[in-house]
C-alpha cells in the first residue's frame, strides 16, 4: 500500500471485533493470542482495532491460534450475495452503536462463563433464572 492511506473498511472492523470477541471467550490476554501467533500483543490489539488490515495467511493462523475456522470471522457481514458483495467495496467504518451488547466486556464475560459451567443442566437453570429475574418467558 506504498503511498496510500490506510482506510479501514467496516469488513476490517467487523473481522477485528469477531477477533476479539472469539479471543474473549476464550479467556486470551492480547499477550497470550501473541505469544501463540509470534506477533507481539500490539499487532494483535491493531488488528482487533482494525488499525492494521490483516493478511489471508495471518487470520487463517490466528483462527488456528483459536481453534476457530476462518469463516467465524466473516459471520455476520453483508455480501453473500453478488448484489451485496458490490456495496461492501465502498463501505467505510462507522461508528458502532454504543448499546450493542456485545461490544460489552460484561456480555463477553458472561458468554464465558456460561461456556463454563459443567452440564447442560446447569446452563438451562441459569437461563431459567435469568429469564425468571427479567420476566420473560423467551
Amino acid at each position: 500500500m506504498a503511498g496510500k492511506t490506510y482506510t479501514p473498511t467496516i469488513i476490517d472492523q467487523h473481522i477485528g471485533k469477531r477477533m476479539q470477541l472469539r479471543r474473549t471467550m476464550l479467556g486470551l490476554s492480547l499477550k497470550d493470542l501473541a505469544n501463540i501467533c509470534g506477533v507481539t500483543f500490539q499487532q494483535i490489539q491493531k488488528y482487533e482495532t482494525a488499525d492494521n488490515r490483516i493478511s489471508a495467511s495471518r487470520l487463517f493462523e490466528i483462527g488456528t491460534a483459536m481453534q476457530t475456522p476462518v469463516s467465524f470471522f466473516f459471520s455476520g457481514l453483508p455480501g453473500n450475495m453478488p448484489d451485496e458483495t458490490r456495496t461492501t467495496r465502498s463501505m467505510r467504518v462507522h461508528q458502532p452503536d454504543a448499546d450493542d451488547p456485545l461490544l460489552r466486556t460484561e456480555s463477553l464475560q458472561l458468554i464465558r462463563l456460561y461456556w463454563k459451567l459443567e452440564t447442560d443442566a446447569q446452563r438451562a437453570a441459569f437461563l431459567n433464572m435469568l429469564k425468571s429475574m427479567v420476566g420473560t418467558a423467551e
